[in-house]
C-alpha cells in the first residue's frame, strides 16, 4: 500500500487564510469533495498531512518509508496525466509543474518530470469560488461513473438536456436524497443531491451544485452555479457562486455571492453580503501574510468567512470582505473588510471574544449536529487566538 503525504507550502497555506487557520490545505472542500478525498479516489493508499505544527496534533503525518513515500502538495487536484506520472515515478523523482515541485517520491530528489498540462489548483482565496466550476464538473464525472442514481421526483421540472452526450444524467441523486416541486436548471451544469440532502419546494436551482449529504434547501431558495453547499449546511435565500465546506447555516433570505464560508459559521436572517462595488471597479481582498489589502483582479468578490463566525440578523458585508475565525457580527451598518479572528462587534467597533465564551458557543453549536469538541480542539484553537492577536 503506498504512504502519500499531503503537504502544505507555507506560502500557499497563508494565502488561504482564515480558511487554513482551522485544516490543512488538502482539507479544503472544492467542487464536491475535498482535495483530500479526490485523492483518495485517483491514487488509492494511506494518507496523511504535512502541515503547521500547531495543526499536526489533528492532522498528522505519517511516515512508512522514506525512501519511497509519496509527497503531493495539498493543494493541486489530481488529473489523468498526474496520476499516471505518480504511477510510475520512481524514487529520487520529482513531477514539476512550471519549474515547481508539485510531487516527488522518496527525499531529496534529483530528477524532475515536467507535467504537460498544469492541473487545477487554489492558490489564493478568490480560486475556490472562482475555479469551482471545474472541480464540480471533474468530481461529478468521477462520482458518478458506473454508479446509479435515485429516481427524481416527478414533482420537479427539469430544464435542459437531462443527459450528457455519453448518456451521464446531469442530476444525480445518492440513496435517500430528495428533491420536491423545485426547478433543476442544467444547461450550464450538473446538480448533484447528497446522501440524506434535501431541496425544498419551490426552489429555483441553476447548475452546477453539489448538495453534499445531508444538506439542506430550504423553500424557495434561489441558487446559481457554480456553488457547493458542504455536508450538513443549511442554505436559503439567494446563493450565487457559493462555496459552503460544511456544517454551516445560512438558512434565511439574503444574498451571498462569490463567496467561501467555513464549518460552523451562521448568518442571521437578511444577512446580505455585497460581491460588487458601485464603481463596478477591481475588488481587494485581506492578504495575511502581506498584512494589507491586495489588488484580486475581479470586478466580483464577497464574503470571505473562517470557522465558527456568526453574523447577526439584517447584517451587511461590504464588497470583498474577510472575517476570520470566531467572530461574531452585528448591529446596524458596515463593518470594516478585514475583521480579525475572536472579535465581537460590527461598524461601531470591536472587541475581543474571550477563549472561555468562544468554547461555551462551540460546544452548543457542535451538539446540535452531535459532533463533539474536542481537547485536540481546543488546543488547536488556543494557538489560532494566539496567532490572531498579530492581527488586532
Amino acid at each position: 500500500m503506498r504512504n502519500i503525504i499531503l503537504f502544505d507550502e507555507t506560502a500557499t497555506r497563508e494565502n488561504l487564510l482564515p480558511i487554513t487557520f482551522t485544516r490543512p490545505v488538502s482539507d479544503i472542500r472544492f467542487g464536491i469533495l475535498t482535495i483530500r478525498q479526490k485523492w483518495e479516489k485517483a491514487f488509492p493508499g494511506t494518507y496523511s498531512y504535512a502541515t503547521a505544527e500547531y495543526l499536526s496534533i489533528k492532522y498528522p503525518r505519517v511516515e512508512a518509508d522514506r525512501d519511497n513515500d509519496y509527497h503531493i502538495v495539498g493543494n493541486v487536484c489530481p488529473t489523468p496525466e498526474f496520476v499516471t506520472m505518480l504511477e510510475n515515478l520512481h524514487p529520487g523523482q520529482a513531477v514539476t509543474c512550471k519549474g515547481k515541485t508539485i510531487a516527488y517520491r522518496g527525499e531529496n530528489p534529483a530528477e524532475s518530470l515536467e507535467i504537460a498540462e498544469a492541473p487545477l489548483a487554489i492558490n489564493m482565496l478568490p480560486d475556490i469560488f472562482m475555479l469551482n466550476e471545474q472541480a464540480l464538473l471533474d468530481d461529478f464525472m468521477t462520482i458518478t461513473r458506473n454508479a446509479k442514481s435515485q429516481k427524481l421526483s416527478s414533482t420537479c421540472t427539469v430544464i435542459g438536456d437531462p443527459c450528457f452526450p455519453d448518456g451521464t444524467p446531469k442530476i444525480f441523486l445518492e440513496e435517500g436524497a430528495k428533491a420536491e416541486a423545485a426547478i433543476l436548471n442544467v444547461n450550464k451544469g450538473p446538480i448533484y443531491i447528497g446522501r440524506e440532502a434535501e431541496i425544498m419546494e419551490g426552489s429555483c436551482i441553476r447548475g452546477p451544485l453539489a448538495l453534499c449529504e445531508h444538506a439542506y434547501v430550504n423553500m424557495g431558495t434561489k441558487i446559481y452555479g457554480a456553488t457547493t453547499i458542504g455536508p450538513y449546511c443549511k442554505v436559503g435565500g439567494e446563493l450565487n457562486n457559493v462555496v459552503m465546506i460544511g456544517y454551516s447555516n445560512k438558512g434565511h433570505d439574503g444574498f451571498l455571492g462569490n463567496a467561501v464560508i467555513g464549518e460552523w459559521c451562521n448568518l442571521g436572517a437578511n444577512c446580505v453580503a455585497s460581491n460588487l462595488k458601485n464603481d463596478y471597479s477591481e475588488t481587494k481582498l485581506w492578504n495575511y501574510p502581506a498584512h494589507r489589502f491586495l489588488r484580486t483582479g475581479l470586478q466580483f468578490c464577497g464574503l470571505i468567512m473562517g470557522d465558527h463566525t456568526k453574523a447577526g440578523i439584517n447584517t451587511m458585508f461590504n464588497t470583498a470582505t474577510v472575517v476570520g475565525v470566531g467572530c461574531n457580527i452585528h448591529g446596524s451598518g458596515f463593518p470594516r473588510n478585514f475583521v480579525a479572528s475572536f472579535s465581537e462587534g460590527g461598524a461601531a467597533g470591536f472587541n475581543d471574544v474571550s477563549l472561555s465564551k468562544f468554547f461555551d458557543i462551540a460546544r452548543r453549536v457542535m451538539a446540535r449536529r452531535h459532533v463533539e469538541l474536542t481537547d485536540v480542539d481546543i488546543e488547536i484553537f488556543n494557538s489560532i487566538y494566539e496567532i490572531a492577536e498579530t492581527y488586532k
